[in-house]
């Protein structure tokens, strides 16, 4: 069964597909610039994502370690104990993030569950209340083909080396890549005293 449904953006998810899923920070995307524009829908978003990558304005509250931290939190909880889909790859960005998955259940109700939940605690810890954190429209890609999945693998661990964040992908603590190098990008602590 596939799902479709519109709001700004387009929103088609064929059954049992992998999906690229890119969202921001509220009002991290600076006004006077067109979201997405290009001659193809990639090309529109690899332009924005640039942009997002140079912003020296706007919000950049995942830079916070705290919050970058909730945020790598949550999107590993969804996976292993939701089980509201499979964490294929994901980066946390300073204003925005980066996730591959295969869903288990629809598109809408991951990200809410995802956004609203690291809204809320990112919100605490930064001592904002009433105020919108991430924005509410998110960007989606179903994977195509098995080459397309390795290609938008790369794309987001290598976002921080694109942005001049790290050299190497495995060097950003909050990625898949890091991850895959054998380190732990969420640490649990150690409750052995």
């Amino acid at each position: 069964m596939e799902e479709f449904y519109q709001r700004r953006l387009p929103h088609w998810h064929p059954e049992d597909a992998d999906v690229f899923v890119t969202w921001r920070l509220y009002d991290s995307y600076p006004r006077q610039q067109r979201i997405l524009v290009g001659p193809t829908a990639g090309q529109a978003f690899v332009a924005m994502d640039r942009e997002l990558n140079r912003a020296s304005t706007g919000p950049r509250w995942l830079e916070d370690e705290r919050v970058a931290r909730v945020v790598a939190d949550t999107l590993h909880y969804g996976a292993t104990q939701l089980k509201l889909y499979q964490l294929h790859a994901w980066v946390i960005m300073p204003n925005h993030v980066h996730i591959l998955i295969h869903p288990q259940t629809d598109l809408p109700r991951i990200t809410k569950s995802i956004k609203a939940y690291s809204a809320r605690k990112a919100n605490e810890i930064l001592g904002r209340t009433g105020e919108p954190f991430w924005l509410d429209e998110s960007y989606d890609h179903w994977v195509r083909t098995s080459e397309e999945f390795t290609k938008i693998v790369r794309y987001i661990q290598g976002n921080p080396v694109v942005a001049g964040l790290v050299h190497n992908p495995e060097d950003w603590r909050w990625s898949s890549a890091f991850e895959l190098a054998g380190r732990e990008a969420c640490p649990t602590k150690d409750t052995h005293a």
